[in-house]
Parts: structure tokens; C-alpha cells; sequence
């Protein structure tokens, strides 16, 4: 079985008739040139690999199907990928591979579109080897464990009174994607249900520093929605990932309480007595709740009123505990 360095190899190769120098292909895989000797050596296994005047090269296969895409299909992935990387962090190994492989089948019939997504691929995958390769490798964990529909136990970072604080965490991916942001670029994240709970959590994946797959399965109910947005009251059959949060903050600093949260910009309008309305999309989670209760009575809900009935209900039992 080809190791996955030598695939990378082989598709890089592919999508490069032309050839390519052996410091070109360690740039773009990401190792040092002293090991792609050995690649090539492992490669001349599995396909005819020859050098020309310096210049690595594969010959095709006779036998590969093409990608049966339009052009029209095809220039719309290319605005597509890089409307991405515009909006995004995500950089992967992964991505720049399956780009290769798309572009490589759009070469007959669409060769500038092919040669554009060429060149991203070639963007990602130095952008992706200069980036945090334990992100990847989180990442790669995350979706081993989504596919498997199994729970994951991970340690995330939050800031915490100046403080970075790491938090185990027992989830249940029930997506991996980004959390929507109108300004600057997207993380990539994963939503999933907190064990034990029906609470919902949203955490970059950046932040996440640790990622094991444990022996216990899980359901994804069949009526989840990813990402709803919560601008008209939300059915209890749906997961609302985002809240567009209204505030009555009476104390600036209280806002410091919601810096370990998962949320958009926060649009700030003072009032004459000094307090202030705040308007963000905030994570729909349990955590949120806590920050509310923290900052006691120096912030107040204003909107959504579900939200609101929700907060009051959730105090209302904690009350009736002492009574």
C-alpha cells in the first residue's frame, strides 16, 4: 500500500506532465529534498516514473476517467475555491489534493480554469505546510470520528481573566465547518453536542490542542440543521448554532466575560446614562448562558425574547433549588 507522502507525490506528478524539479516537489509536499529520492524510488512500484533533464516525470495512464464537468461547472468551483481561501483560514493538505485531482480531469476540455486551480492547489499546499500541522492533524481526527459517528474527548484553550486555560471536553461532532462572520475570515470549527447533555457548543478548531477518538458511539438526528441562524423563533427540532444577541450592557468591562465565546463583531450604540446596547452573534450554548449569569446585573438580554424566556426559565429553576 502506498504511504501517504508517496500519493501526494503521485498526484503532484500527475497534474504536472511537464515535469518538475526535485526541490519543486519537496517545496510543494512540504519535506526536505534528501527524502524525495526515496519518494520516487517508492512511486517506480506502482507507475512509470523516468527523469528528463532534471525534471521529474509520470506517465499517464491509459486507463483514468476524466471528470465529466461542464464548463460552466468547472469556472464555478474555480470562483468557488477561491472565494475560500478569500474568506477563510483553511488550509489542508487534503484540499489542495482534491483540487489537484479535479483540475487534472478539466484539462481537455477547460485548460485555463485547470491551470488557475492548479495554482491554488499549489497556494494551499505551501500555505498549509507553513500552518500549525496540529490543526490538521485535529482536524483529520475530528472527521475520522464524525464518519464514525463516535464521541471524541478533546482539550480546548479559552482565555479566562487574562489566563489561558485548557478544558477537556467529551463532544459529539455533529458538523465541521465554519460559523458564519461577516468581517474578517471564517474559522473553521465543529459543532457538537456536549456528552451527557442536549447542550450544543461551537469551538475553533484552532483553539483545539488535543483530539482522541473514544470507543462510544453516537446518533446525528435526522431532522439537525447546520448553521440556522436565529431570525425568527427556531423549532425545538433544529440546533440554532448562532444567536443575533441584543444587550443592555450597564458595565463596559462585563463585556470582557464573553472573550472565551465563540461570536461575531460587536456593534456598540451608548446611551446618555453611560450604558450601552450591544448587538452580536454569539454561540448558542450553555456556556453562553454562564457568561449572562456571571456578568449578574450588569448585563441584561434584551433580544431575542426566546432567548430571554429561556435565560429567565433556566434562573427560575436554579431559584427554586434554594427555596
Amino acid at each position: 500500500m502506498k504511504g501517504e507522502r508517496v500519493a501526494q507525490l503521485e498526484l503532484i506528478l500527475r497534474s504536472h506532465p511537464e515535469g518538475l524539479r526535485k526541490s519543486d516537489i519537496a517545496r510543494r509536499i512540504g519535506v526536505h529534498r534528501s527524502t524525495i529520492g526515496r519518494y520516487i524510488d517508492e512511486l517506480k512500484q506502482y507507475s512509470e516514473i523516468y527523469e528528463d533533464k532534471n525534471l521529474v516525470k509520470i506517465i499517464p495512464k491509459g486507463d483514468d476517467e476524466p471528470l465529466a464537468l461542464s464548463v460552466y461547472e468547472s469556472l464555478a468551483l474555480n470562483m468557488g475555491v477561491e472565494m475560500l481561501l478569500k474568506n477563510s483560514e483553511f488550509r489542508t493538505p487534503h484540499l489542495a489534493s482534491g483540487l489537484r485531482k479535479i483540475a487534472v480531469g478539466m484539462q481537455g476540455y477547460a485548460p485555463k480554469v485547470s491551470a488557475n486551480i492548479m495554482t491554488i492547489a499549489d497556494q494551499v499546499d505551501s500555505e498549509a505546510n507553513m500552518a500549525n500541522a496540529l490543526q490538521n492533524e485535529t482536524l483529520e481526527v475530528l472527521i475520522d470520528a464524525w464518519v464514525s459517528g463516535r464521541i471524541v474527548r478533546i482539550v480546548h484553550s479559552h482565555q479566562e481573566n487574562g489566563n489561558t486555560i485548557d478544558e477537556e471536553t467529551e463532544l459529539a461532532p455533529y458538523f465541521i465547518g465554519f460559523v458564519e462572520n461577516d468581517k474578517g475570515r471564517n474559522p473553521v470549527t465543529v459543532t457538537g453536542r456536549l456528552r451527557h447533555t442536549t447542550e450544543i457548543i461551537t469551538l475553533d478548531i484552532s483553539k483545539i490542542k488535543s483530539a482522541t477518538i473514544l470507543n462510544e458511539t453516537y446518533t446525528i438526528p435526522d431532522n439537525l440543521k447546520a448553521f440556522r441562524r436565529m431570525e425568527t423563533p427556531a423549532s425545538p427540532d433544529y440546533v440554532v448554532d448562532t444567536i443575533p444577541l441584543t444587550l443592555l450592557v450597564k458595565q463596559k468591562s462585563a463585556l470582557n466575560s464573553f472573550d472565551t465565546l465563540t461570536h461575531g463583531e460587536i456593534e456598540t450604540q451608548k446611551n446618555e446614562d453611560g450604558s450601552r446596547i450591544c448587538r452580536f452573534e454569539a454561540e448558542n450554548s450553555i456556556e453562553l448562558i454562564l457568561r449572562i449569569i456571571q456578568c449578574g446585573d450588569a448585563v441584561e438580554v434584551l433580544e431575542p425574547l426566546k432567548f430571554r424566556t429561556k435565560l429567565k426559565d433556566y434562573l427560575e429553576n436554579i431559584l427554586k433549588m434554594y427555596k
